[in-house]
């Protein structure tokens, strides 16, 4: 309460849900707190360090001789960083949390694999007690902002640097090694390095002189009409949705009802009806079904196997030049149908590709590099091969697998066209790079024609204020392609 006095903020509000008896249990008064800050996106910064030669500064909160903080000092320092961060000189920032300053610093720069050396003049205690109450930050090399920072009792903490490697007093040790530390102690329980993937071949880029277009006539109002059908598990409709239409179509998010074998049958009707009415078919991601029984999308595939919705992508793709499109569970379904890589709905053999568990073992959330390693699709047609984009993934079983001469097909005839890349932008097996171990890094594949694509990574999950902290390209324009294919 004497915090919200003296800060002019009101309470957000909390439910205590420990306290009191319960039969012959008997819980202590316990207080949780927590808190919120909002603001504009444009002010937002990370603590993750980008490069060489950043300079850091440590801001401590002072205390009285009881330990609480000094109301006055808290303020001038909340109103210093405030108008760093409105001139835009706040570059990074990060809290101190219980391991201390010299932890907190290397966490800050692990993501880009810095070293970083600390100033001589730091006492151990400094750098390892445990420190609450207290900002790291980084500010441009400029003598206003510096000052700024010293004038609330900001103290020079050190540099970055690119030789991978923290000093002090003469002392080094490996910025590789400090991350393997700290990222390996949950390593046997999750793991994050597996066996390699297979890289059985080299994959060349393939590059079409394809113009893609929709025939005259086929696109019936102003807007491409998406049909987004939603099964139970599914969980980026929303997502998707909002990126066809940020792009210029019109979606429809349809509901597949299960709850009886008639709603089955009667969704499935109702689907193909609205698949007749559309220009695409998109599948989005998520866990249909509960990626049961024994394999994911296997509910989805079977759903489109149904004789009305069969006919009703037939028509789409073979007498309306329409498009489908599948991410994560949507683009396993489309290989359990064998829409990807052979354009229409079949029976499949053990020799055709799959999609299976990732070689580490478990579900895999990260941000990767992808390359553009095709063009023949009309959902390539607004990037370049060769072009390089960071995008989410979100998968269990997303491993691709096919045989040498599939592989060999695929990429002769261009429908190879995305793979997981290194910093090198070369494909990678490594699970670093290749989060799921996928035959010569394939990330997404197209059918002969190019106007079926599944890919795993999550395009949909773009916008220009997500993961600000991420470097790299992240909008594939796939979405805008596919509806420019139509106009």
């Amino acid at each position: 309460y004497q915090a919200q006095l003296d800060f002019g903020t009101a309470s957000i509000g909390g439910k205590d849900s420990m306290s009191g008896t319960f039969n012959d249990i008997h819980v202590p008064p316990t207080l949780v707190s927590f808190a919120v800050g909002m603001t504009t996106t444009d002010k937002i910064v990370t603590a993750t360090l980008k490069s060489a030669n950043q300079k850091l500064y440590l801001i401590k909160v002072a205390r009285n001789g009881k330990g609480f903080y000094k109301k006055d000092h808290v303020l001038r320092v909340f109103k210093a960083l405030k108008e760093l961060q409105s001139r835009r000189e706040l570059v990074n920032a990060a809290v101190v949390r219980g391991a201390g300053v010299a932890a907190r610093v290397a966490q800050m720069c692990f993501g880009n694999a810095l070293g970083f050396d600390f100033d001589s003049k730091l006492t151990e205690e400094e750098l390892f007690s445990r420190t609450f109450g207290a900002v790291i930050v980084a500010v441009p090399n400029d003598a206003n902002a510096i000052d700024k920072i010293l004038m609330t009792g900001g103290k020079y903490l050190g540099t970055t640097n690119q030789r991978g490697l923290f000093t002090y007093n003469g002392q080094e040790l490996s910025a590789g090694a400090a991350t393997i530390s700290f990222a390996g102690k949950l390593e046997r329980i999750f793991p994050t390095f597996a066996n390699e993937g297979n890289m059985k071949m080299k994959i060349e880029e393939f590059k079409s002189d394809k113009t893609f277009k929709a025939a005259p006539g086929v696109l019936k109002g102003a807007k491409p009409k998406v049909i987004i059908p939603v099964f139970p598990g599914t969980n980026c409709e929303i997502d998707t949705a909002r990126a066809f239409e940020k792009a210029g179509a019109d979606p429809e998010v349809f509901v597949i009802r299960n709850r009886t074998s008639e709603a089955i049958t009667d969704s499935l009707k109702s689907l193909a009806s609205k698949i007749n009415g559309s220009n695409i078919i998109m599948l989005p991601g998520g866990f249909s079904a509960g990626d049961e029984p024994e394999g994911s999308a296997k509910f989805l595939a079977a759903a489109f196997r149904n004789q009305y919705v069969t006919e009703a992508v037939r028509d789409l793709l073979f007498n309306r030049d329409g498009l489908m499109l599948g991410i994560c569970n949507g683009f396993q379904a489309l290989i359990k149908l064998g829409l990807v890589p052979y354009g229409d709905i079949k029976e499949l053999s053990e020799e055709d590709p799959t999609l299976t568990f990732n070689n580490v073992g478990r579900h895999q959330s990260m941000y990767v590099n992808t390359k553009i390693m095709s063009n023949n699709s009309p959902w390539l047609s607004k990037v370049n091969t060769g072009d390089v984009f960071s995008i989410p993934v979100s998968h269990g079983e997303g491993r691709f697998v096919a045989s040498d001469k599939i592989i060999r097909e695929l990429a002769a005839n261009g429908q190879i066209a995305t793979c997981y890349v290194d910093d090198q932008r070369l494909p990678a097996v490594t699970t670093d790079f290749n989060p799921n171990g996928s035959d010569c890094a394939i990330e997404g594949i197209l059918s002969p024609d190019g106007r079926v694509f599944g890919k795993m990574g999550h395009s949909e999950r773009y916008d220009d204020d997500l993961a600000k902290n991420i470097p790299g390209f992240k909008d594939q324009k796939i979405f805008e392609s596919g509806v420019e294919y139509f106009l």
